[in-house]
């Protein structure tokens, strides 16, 4: 059973689909906003040659995508999550994931670059996935919740690692962004998440190298 964190009542499995769908056209076809001020511009905009600029902006679209990814797996997996609480946990998570939406998004218009025409399919192969995650009960959930995090935090810190140094605008959002990801990791295990098999942390890991490779260019 899920409620709407907005009115707290609860949601019959109709209203759940339907605000899952209208979450699914917001993410994918208006700007997105936070509700944090965008980290990005409390650093000052670098003077960046072209291809400084056009790596900033690829590594910010890979990030704008996994931020579409976020969403549409969080809204996956509150849709079939058991437990109320879970499920207001993975609201709140995706609430603050809708901020890296919007600052990656920001940015990415900054460096003069474009999001992803593979939004969409990612966005539904994610959701999907979510779905799956929810019902394999609320530990797998949650366990899948935080090995996602961690994974996501790990691709931070590489691209942290590759911005231009000058880039301090993007390297910004990015270290707010690592941080975030680290958090939501905690809570999940702290709320009763559980390790993922091998297998699976593998299969994870060698599906978001085919995101990465495929948005990196387009």
């Amino acid at each position: 059973m899920i409620t709407d964190c907005a009115t707290r009542r609860v949601l019959s499995p109709t209203d759940r689909a339907i605000l899952a769908w209208d979450r699914a056209l917001r993410t994918l076809l208006t700007p997105a906003t936070s509700a944090r001020p965008d980290p990005g511009l409390s650093a000052p905009e670098a003077e960046l040659d072209e291809n400084d600029r056009r790596l900033s902006a690829a590594l910010m679209r890979i990030n704008h995508t996994g931020e579409v990814c976020a969403q549409a797996l969080y809204q996956g997996q509150a849709l079939t999550a058991r437990n109320p609480e879970i499920a207001s946990v993975l609201e709140d998570a995706a609430r603050e994931e809708s901020d890296h939406l919007a600052w990656t998004e920001n940015r990415i218009s900054e460096l003069g670059g474009q999001t992803s025409v593979l939004n969409p399919v990612f966005y539904a192969g994610s959701f999907l996935l979510g779905i799956v995650s929810g019902l394999a009960g609320d530990r797998w959930n949650l366990g899948f919740l935080a090995e996602t995090e961690r994974q996501v935090e790990g691709h931070l810190a590489e691209h942290l690692s590759r911005l231009p140094e000058t880039d301090t605008r993007s390297r910004a959002i990015l270290e707010q962004m690592r941080s975030d990801e680290r958090n939501h990791a905690e809570t999940a295990v702290m709320h009763g998440g559980v390790p993922l098999p091998g297998v699976f942390r593998r299969a994870m890991r060698a599906a978001s190298r085919l995101m990465t490779g495929a948005t990196f260019r387009i």
